[in-house]
């Protein structure tokens, strides 16, 4: 979780690769869901499902923080969580959990460029532009090393409140991830479209 966590906020360059599956056995529609991502660490696990119940909120889809009333570290019977979910009105229980990262490495071969020195300063071009005086040039040179690239994995599994059984699931993995806010936007965006697609979403009322 420590390689998850560096990688949510310092790396650049993400993108995120769901694929999905819709159980086509069961007919329940969500439009209150419960955002709990089980991670090892609360540092980690509250930005996740702050990030998320905020982007799905702002799009009038109901959502809620697990850790709003789901204290970390503690183990809840079925029948207590139930209470506390029926409590809130939520019909679906959105669960991610972290699977690991692949990493891989690419060199990146050294190139060399030759800038004549009246690129620098206008005295330099001052120079070029009397040959009589002549003029050098610079030489850099650039790459000549290993690139490291990393993907995050992922899975996501939603379940119905009434039944507990699965209405959906997903793979999900993200390259090189940048920001957390900015990933976690990435995720549930991705999540709530195909959602939208599979006929899970209950119609919102305007």
């Amino acid at each position: 979780m420590l390689v998850l966590v560096a990688f949510l906020l310092t790396s650049c360059g993400s993108s995120v690769n769901m694929t999905s599956w819709t159980n086509p056995k069961e007919k329940e529609k969500i439009g209150n869901v419960l955002v709990w991502a089980m991670f090892d660490k609360l540092e980690y696990q509250k930005p996740f499902e702050q990030y998320s119940t905020a982007w799905l909120n702002k799009r009038g889809f109901k959502s809620t923080e697990s850790l709003n009333f789901i204290a970390p570290g503690k183990k809840y019977e079925l029948k207590d969580l139930e209470k506390k979910m029926d409590s809130l009105g939520v019909d679906g229980i959105l669960v991610i959990t972290y699977k690991g990262t692949d990493k891989s490495q690419t060199y990146i071969p050294p190139t060399t460029t030759v800038y004549p020195d009246y690129y620098y300063n206008y005295y330099n071009y001052y120079n070029w532009g009397y040959p009589v005086y002549g003029y050098g040039a610079n030489v850099v040179t650039s790459g000549g090393y290993w690139a490291t690239s990393s993907v995050v994995n992922l899975h996501a599994n939603l379940y119905a409140n009434s039944n507990n059984n699965l209405l959906w699931t997903a793979e999900i993995a993200i390259s090189d991830p940048q920001y957390i806010d900015e990933v976690t936007d990435n995720i549930i965006s991705q999540i709530y479209a195909d959602w939208q697609r599979n006929g899970l979403l209950k119609v919102i009322a305007k």
